[in-house]
């Protein structure tokens, strides 16, 4: 059984070792390449996608809010804003870039092109390729358990229901001067 199974080893060997082998000549002038289609050549860039026309509503009767989101909806450079998160969690200094890369990697994800960077314990920046995407970016980050407030411009965002910023910073304060007070009574 062996010796049949290295007769036939050896066969294959000398089988590979007589077939001819396929030489590709250097000379290629007269050989057409029309496997490369349209489709391939644009494989891997950005689609480029011509802005459709929408003109602008009318804006008589609208409040300032219901402008600027009308104005925010057909804004397409490039955008920056600022992610307050919450007061009430504990953070330390390594925690906020993992939670900056994190929330960028899911933005790529979704195909939003965004980067986040922590600036300071409470406070992330947020850059914007395009800024027809700062609806689906700013629900993001409102959808987010870490988030308090979304600032893009002069506007700031807030789950409903959410005091303003400075009145849950004033709060604060207010409970920690109460803290430190020294007690009168004896």
């Amino acid at each position: 059984m062996a010796r049949r199974l290295l007769v036939a080893m050896i066969q294959l060997l000398m089988i590979a070792a007589v077939a001819k082998k396929v030489r590709i000549p250097d000379h290629l002038d007269d050989v057409v390449d029309d496997e490369e289609d349209e489709e391939w050549k644009m494989w891997g860039k950005k689609a480029v996608s011509k802005p459709v026309f929408d003109p602008p509503p009318d804006f008589t009767g609208m409040t300032p809010d219901q402008i600027q989101a009308e104005m925010m909806k057909r804004h397409i450079g490039p955008a920056m804003g600022f992610v307050k998160l919450r007061l009430d969690v504990p953070r330390s200094k390594e925690e906020l870039p993992e939670l900056a890369k994190k929330w960028s990697r899911l933005l790529r994800t979704g195909g939003i092109g965004a980067r986040v960077t922590a600036v300071d314990l409470n406070t992330l920046m947020f850059t914007l390729d395009s800024g027809k995407e700062t609806t689906e970016l700013k629900d993001f980050f409102l959808r987010q358990p870490e988030a308090y407030e979304v600032k893009i411009g002069q506007q700031a965002f807030r789950r409903p229901g959410d005091p303003p910023l400075e009145v849950v910073i004033e709060k604060r304060k207010l409970a920690k001067e109460r803290k430190q007070e020294p007690n009168d009574e004896l």
